[in-house]
């Protein structure tokens, strides 16, 4: 398996994705792609943009299960390239689902292994 990529989603919104067999977020339509982000992006990432949630599941896809490629880009000016998809994903390209939990800080902490 190449490096995986994860993707930060609302457990409901990924359930019915998968019963539908694939997953179209929001952004798809509105920026044109699918924000992932790497194993050490996804916790700062979730403090972020979804600080006040707690239904949130982290899904690892394997890159190579995808049918368009894993464009990595800054488009934000962040000085950080983040992976992007411009497609659908398929949910048989997800490898794993993993718990987004909070630390006594509270703040977002992702371990995928542990």
């Amino acid at each position: 398996m190449t490096s995986p990529i994860f993707h930060i989603v609302a457990e409901p919104d990924w359930r019915a994705a998968r019963a539908r067999g694939s997953y179209r977020p929001p952004s798809l339509e509105q920026e044109g792609f699918v924000h992932f982000s790497y194993h050490d992006q996804v916790a700062r990432t979730a403090n972020a943009r979804f600080a006040g949630r707690t239904d949130l599941l982290v899904v690892e896809v394997d890159p190579a299960r995808l049918a368009q490629p894993v464009v990595d880009e800054d488009l934000y000016g962040s000085n950080e390239d983040f992976p992007h998809v411009y497609g659908e994903i398929p949910v048989d390209a997800a490898v794993a689902e993993h718990r987004l939990s909070r630390g006594p800080d509270g703040e977002f902490g992702f371990a995928p292994n542990g």
